[in-house]
């Protein structure tokens, strides 16, 4: 018989068995924990996923909120409150339940700029600790927006490079080097600088010459590409430019600039000289006489107003400091030179009432600099007739502001040459050929503009160059194009 007490473990083998057990069961409990530990962190994370996101849509929110708030109260940066911020809504969802919070902090623009700058932190209620923050900068683009805009035709030539784009609501000839859109209101015009059909309303000569548009009852060409010319292409019948609200109201700035800015009443004599200085103030001078022209230097096109517009002599008449609200108006002809510092300035000419033949001009002779470049330094100058460079001006000429000539043209006139026209004689030697004229900022002109001539008088080198500080942070009193404010940049911190 078979002892059934034979297959019964030893004492020993039992001892292993529960330690076996023991250890399995510990690894068991240990896994299941984990496991248990594992699931809970992955439910927490999910419902803070969950948590984050919520976090991040009120934020959100609160940024629409406030660009919906400036388009109906477009200067208030208080949310309405007259207090200083942060500035804190409930949120709730569509059950009418708070769930959580936005926190608005809102940096106002700096002085005469309209970039507003506001972050966003959104919380929940579930989780007070998870927030997320946005940052969102809002801004009224000013009309400044070009680095030239004519309201007539015009035309670059060869040894011109401009940095900026480029409108007018004529046509446009470019024979230079151009690194932005040039556009133009007209498909097709008549270059009045030579004889022809009509050519694209931006158009070039230089070889190989642009083909002829296609005529009515033809439909629309379009020009060739031309990127040695036009490195960001060209535009053709785009919308007109409402030159009219460019050149703003030079009534109501010297309204404001006899209120709380600086006026100066007519001089008595040529006109002022204005020197600006970077202790925010400016040397004034009257203008008593102006460089006289050799006998053969000469009227020989007829250009109306024309003149050397360099100064002879002139008197001192005082320093002044900038106005807080950076107006300066000058019921006069004005020259304008110097540099500035961290100084935001727009300098207008004009004579009241308003007649073509008084109107008032600007002329620059020397160089108009800035100190900082980076939206610190800002100067417009705004003359009711024409902005010059005069005869007796800098080789290597730069100027540093926004350009206005809201009737006339921003230009050098025409200073001929040695035996120009056959007439002999010294004529405007040795001022009627410059080298090289550099504007940084803008340039607005009504009739045509131009700093040199076919027969390579004037500055044989134009590099023009766009400020675009400008288009958010223009000068005083230059118009805006509305008041709705837009989104120019976006980021979560």
């Amino acid at each position: 018989m078979i002892n059934p007490r034979s297959h019964a473990p030893t004492t020993g083998q039992a001892g292993y068995l529960i330690i076996h057990t023991i250890v399995f069961g510990a690894i068991a409990v240990l896994l299941l924990t984990a496991l248990v530990s594992w699931g809970g962190t992955n439910v927490r994370a999910g419902r803070d996923a969950t948590l984050r996101e919520q976090a991040f849509q009120i934020a959100e929110s609160g940024i629409d909120y406030y660009r919906w708030h400036l388009a109906h109260a477009p200067t208030d940066y208080q949310d309405g409150t007259l207090l200083p911020g942060p500035y804190t809504h409930e949120y709730y969802d569509r059950d009418g339940t708070i769930i959580g919070h936005f926190e608005l902090t809102i940096t106002p623009p700096p002085a005469g700029s309209t970039v507003v700058t506001v972050v966003s932190k959104g919380t929940v209620l579930a989780n007070a600790s998870i927030a997320r923050r946005i940052e969102a900068t809002f801004a009224i683009p000013s009309i400044t927006q070009f680095a030239v805009l004519a309201n007539s035709k015009i035309r670059f030539g060869v040894g011109t490079e401009v940095y900026g784009p480029i409108h007018s609501n004529d046509g446009i000839r470019f024979d230079g080097l151009t690194h932005n859109i040039v556009t133009s209101a007209k498909y097709a015009y008549d270059d009045p600088d030579h004889s022809g059909a009509d050519e694209y309303g931006v158009h070039t000569h230089i070889t190989p010459t642009d083909p002829f548009p296609a005529m009515p009852p033809l439909p629309p060409s379009v020009p060739p590409s031309r990127l040695d010319v036009f490195q960001s292409g060209r535009a053709l019948a785009v919308p007109a430019v409402d030159f009219n609200g460019f050149t703003q109201d030079l009534a109501q700035i010297k309204t404001d600039a006899q209120a709380s800015g600086r006026y100066f009443a007519g001089s008595g004599t040529l006109g002022y000289n204005v020197v600006l200085k970077v202790d925010d103030t400016f040397d004034l001078y009257t203008v008593t006489a102006l460089t006289n022209p050799l006998p053969s230097c000469n009227n020989s096109l007829g250009q109306d107003g024309w003149g050397t517009w360099s100064i002879a002599s002139q008197e001192f008449v005082g320093n002044y400091t900038f106005p807080a609200n950076g107006l300066i108006f000058i019921e006069d002809n004005v020259w304008v030179e110097g540099v500035i510092q961290s100084a935001r300035l727009t300098i207008a000419a004009g004579r009241f009432p308003e007649n073509p033949a008084t109107n008032a001009n600007i002329t620059i002779n020397k160089d108009i600099l800035y100190t900082y470049y980076d939206g610190q330094d800002v100067l417009g100058l705004i003359a009711q007739k024409n902005v010059n460079i005069g005869l007796i001006s800098e080789d290597d000429l730069r100027i540093d502001a926004a350009l206005v000539a809201k009737n006339g043209r921003v230009g050098r006139y025409y200073y001929r040459p040695p035996t120009s026209q056959g007439q002999g004689g010294q004529a405007c030697q040795e001022w009627n050929t410059r080298a090289m004229i550099t504007t940084y900022g803008m340039i607005a002109t009504n009739q045509r503009y131009g700093f040199s001539y076919t027969d390579s008088t004037g500055y044989q080198i134009r590099n023009i160059i766009y400020d675009g500080n400008l288009l958010y942070s223009p000068p005083p009193s230059f118009p805006l194009t509305s008041d709705q404010y837009i989104t120019i940049s976006w980021r979560e911190l």
